[in-house]
């Protein structure tokens, strides 16, 4: 753009006392012209048109103001959202000729976390710099990092938490939690943003400076996966995924995409499809939107395909009748097995509690069986029962179930079927708390939530505070104390002796200590505490 060229521009800018501008390509053809009022000019709907993976959108945006302020603050949001190669302002000053230019172009990757760079305020007839050749070198260090990244293979994902009242430890804590479910789907977590506001912005979430920090964070790391903590309404994640063309899923999606992972059984991967259909379902939109193909494929969109996820609603419904009717048909076949084995009069046990609490480490302790045990959230997903022996000839059927978690979503519960039919018919909840988390009576106090939303609120409850040997000695005993559960270590079989001797006593309430200690295997005897 020559003076020329901004002397018109602000000649008009002055006439009719408006903002005007341009957007030009890399030829210095203009592409569009537009028109504002006086404090402030709207850039066009780009529609269908997206920047290429680790690229500029190929147009720069020049503009003028009717006072020398500079690049507003809407600038710079509209330079990294739409990507832009550069975003010029030329102030118009009092006779209408062009003041200084001011200009702005999105940063690579930097140690000084520069969202823009900013060149010297100048006249436009001094603007020296070569457009060309700067795009281009800019553009060849994304390609860089880009190769980078796909040579290490994981998919690469900014995560995003905006707060509500919250004080920063519980911020913290979540944020935490986020990062062990992103983890546990094989997401490899580039960074992380936080935002405390009032109130969640009912179009994006996330404040528009905010916004425009997180194209910006992955415009420079070359991330294409947003996973926002809170759920997001569907109209706010299609207005994220279009601002800013990439996928952007919440942590619903996230944990069901874990599920979808985890599913072994039959009867498991049913549950998650279901879950998977009843919560997008809101979220399907005409087949010709582009929001679809960014839900489908990838962390957030295993399970139905892509396909599926973009028939109608109509073939939707009947997807979710059919597997609702092989649901029914699976549950009436475990209801059978719950029959004969509560005609045999054999107790249940259900260990239950947090995810990643030690419930299946507890379980392997216990019967000292084989059981999958993983140190990511979600390790369980379909219930596993094993048979556990009492002194006198008596036997329990001991059961690990799915972990519980936090805020979790009423859709979601339709793939903790299984577990919950097998809690229900349970005559003691064994509640496993993680001794070590810091947060681990608000995990207490989410799982009797959760016991209290499906109704079992009521049956008893033996509180089982798991991994005590990563805590000072005798610390374990006092917090179990404290609460009236028992402390034990699962990994180190501490405290499993004393266990037993308590949920016998609510079983059955007549078994005296000498007995049960007896029973026990020498391993226990060697190993207990």
């Amino acid at each position: 753009m020559g003076n020329d060229f901004a002397r018109q521009l602000t000649a008009i800018s002055h006439d009719i006392r408006r903002q005007v501008g341009v957007l030009a390509d890399r030829r210095g053809d203009v592409q569009h012209v537009m028109v504002g009022d006086a404090r402030a000019i709207e850039l066009p709907d780009w529609g269908r048109l997206r920047a290429g993976r680790g690229r500029l959108r190929g147009l720069r945006c020049v503009h003028t103001h009717l006072a020398d302020e500079g690049l507003s603050r809407d600038d710079l949001t509209d330079l990294a959202v739409l990507r832009l190669d550069a975003m010029v302002s030329i102030a118009v000053l009092e006779d209408g000729l062009p003041g200084l230019a001011h200009t702005a172009f999105l940063a690579p990757a930097n140690d000084d976390d520069r969202a823009t760079e900013l060149l010297e305020p100048r006249h436009p007839a001094q603007l020296d710099t070569d457009f060309a050749v700067y795009i281009r070198d800019l553009e060849n260090e994304l390609a860089r990092a880009t190769g980078a990244h796909e040579i290490a293979g994981s998919e690469r994902a900014l995560l995003v938490s905006v707060s509500s009242g919250r004080d920063r430890e519980t911020l913290d804590i979540h944020l935490e939690e986020l990062k062990e479910l992103a983890r546990t789907a094989g997401v490899e977590i580039a960074g992380t943003i936080t935002q405390n506001r009032n109130k969640p912005d009912p179009k994006t979430v996330v404040g528009a400076g905010k916004l425009s920090d997180l194209v910006i964070r992955c415009f420079q790391q070359n991330i294409e996966l947003v996973i926002f903590d809170q759920d997001l309404e569907p109209g706010q994640a299609r207005n994220l995924a279009d601002r800013m063309e990439l996928r952007v899923i919440d942590r619903t999606q996230l944990i069901l995409d874990i599920f979808a992972q985890r599913a072994t059984t039959a009867d498991g991967k049913l549950q998650v499809e279901l879950a998977q259909l009843r919560y997008r379902m809101p979220r399907l939109a005409q087949r010709a939107d582009l929001s679809l193909s960014r839900l489908a494929g990838g962390i957030g969109g295993r399970g139905p395909g892509e396909s599926r996820l973009e028939s109608d609603r109509r073939r939707v419904r009947e997807r979710i009748a059919r597997l609702e009717k092989d649901l029914k048909r699976l549950a009436a076949q475990r209801q059978g097995r719950r029959q004969r084995r509560g005609r045999r009069e054999v107790p249940v046990l259900s260990i239950v509690g947090y995810t990643n609490a030690g419930k299946s480490t507890l379980l392997r302790a216990l019967t000292q069986s084989e059981v999958f045990v993983e140190d990511k959230l979600f390790a369980t997903l379909d219930p596993v029962s094993r048979r556990l022996r009492f002194p006198r000839d008596r036997e329990v059927i001991i059961t690990d179930t799915v972990g519980f978690i936090r805020d979790l979503p009423p859709d979601l519960m339709t793939a903790f079927r299984a577990t919950l039919e097998e809690m229900r018919d349970a005559g003691l909840l064994i509640h496993v708390v993680d001794a070590t988390a810091a947060d681990f009576e608000r995990r207490m106090a989410a799982v009797r939530t959760v016991l209290d939303d499906i109704g079992l609120n009521e049956k008893p409850e033996l509180l089982v505070f798991n991994q005590i040997d990563r805590l000072p000695e005798g610390e374990g005993a006092a917090l179990a104390h404290r609460h009236g559960g028992v402390a034990v270590s699962a990994l180190r079989g501490q405290g499993l002796i004393e266990l037993l001797q308590a949920a016998e006593h609510v079983l059955w309430g007549d078994q005296s200590e000498a007995e049960i200690g007896h029973s026990l295997t020498d391993d226990y005897a060697a190993e207990g505490s």
